[in-house]
């Protein structure tokens, strides 16, 4: 998903998206909906979450990290 959808999900959420990064941002999303603020953190690129909305992009920062 590109940034300025983020940014919107996050202004549509009542969140000031400011200059945050995706990750970041996307954790603060995260917390806000009351899940795990885990985007790019899956261990050993293993995620159970499989209808999160960030599931397409998690992954693959997942393994950049890694």
């Amino acid at each position: 998903m590109k940034m300025p959808e983020i940014r919107a999900i996050a202004r549509d959420r009542g969140l000031k998206p400011g200059v945050a990064g995706k990750a970041a941002l996307i954790r603060t999303i995260q917390r806000d909906e009351g899940n795990f603020d885990c985007f790019g953190r899956a261990d050993s690129n293993y995620c159970d979450q499989e209808t999160c909305l960030w599931r397409t992009d998690c992954l693959p920062a997942a393994r950049k990290d890694a």
